[in-house]
């Protein structure tokens, strides 16, 4: 995209989305797909703070704690559009998927240390390969894999699940992310068609937002499950009768 006034950054070194460049700030590139990462931010730290209130397992802390630099790495990569923060978006993006593969399939791994070895180290394999070389389309395959590698054992929670709110946890997580990737799509595809208009709708900034609620609806999905495995009779309470998260109770004896 062509830049509209002077840029910080200096030559954008980075794949660049369809949102017009320093707009409103020569120190933001992006600006509309950079702070569409602040609800998620904001998304994972309530996530994180009910985590330690209620004393879930740290992976939990761990899991909400990812989502926020994988938020903040997304922030620096559209503002500066540097490949560097590119990387630093990419790779976390990564790790994160490592980390839910964990989660969901650990319960039942009979051999504990095995999985966490294999994942850290894959994961810091990626990411000095990732650092070496440069593969967008190698990038998003792989990352595609790593979800779908996720969707069987996420299936098996979600039949397995009786709770009706905690069932619509999970249709919301299956909502927002197909919502959200209609929009990346749409903004990747039809770029040159939606530069003409005289709105640009900002469906990579609206993928970032539905991405951020969709973290949240997965996390809290998993950590009712999680809760329930562990006999911690958990419960999905509202916020204000609207905002949901996992109630727990656990046995006087923990």
């Amino acid at each position: 995209m062509a830049e509209a006034i002077s840029s910080f950054w200096g030559p954008v070194t980075s794949a660049e989305w369809c949102e017009k460049n320093y707009v409103y700030s020569s120190y933001i590139a992006e600006f509309f797909n950079t702070v569409s990462n602040i609800p998620g931010i904001l998304l994972a730290l309530i996530g994180l703070i009910n985590a330690l209130r209620q004393r879930f397992e740290k992976r939990f802390s761990v899991l909400h704690i990812s989502n926020m630099i994988l938020a903040i790495g997304s922030m620096l990569y559209h503002a500066t559009l540097q490949r560097v923060q590119q990387q630093g978006d990419e790779t976390p993006m990564v790790w994160e998927m490592l980390l839910y593969f964990y989660i969901l399939y650990s319960p039942d791994w009979h051999y504990r240390s095995v999985m966490p070895t294999f994942l850290f180290l894959y994961g810091a394999a990626f990411a000095i390969f990732h650092a070496l070389v440069r593969f967008e389309i190698g990038f998003k395959v792989h990352y595609v894999i790593l979800c779908l590698l996720c969707v069987p054992r996420m299936y098996k929670y979600y039949i397995y699940t009786k709770d009706a709110s905690a069932k619509r946890l999970a249709k919301l997580y299956l909502a927002t992310i197909f919502m959200g990737s209609l929009c990346w799509l749409f903004d990747r595809l039809f770029c040159n068609n939606i530069s003409q208009w005289y709105f640009n709708p900002e469906g990579h900034a609206l993928w970032h937002v539905l991405m951020g609620f969709n973290s949240y609806f997965a996390n809290t999905f998993l950590m009712f499950w999680r809760a329930q495995q562990l006999g911690w009779n958990p419960k999905v309470a509202h916020f204000m009768g609207f905002f949901p998260y996992v109630k727990i109770q656990k046995p006087k004896t923990q």
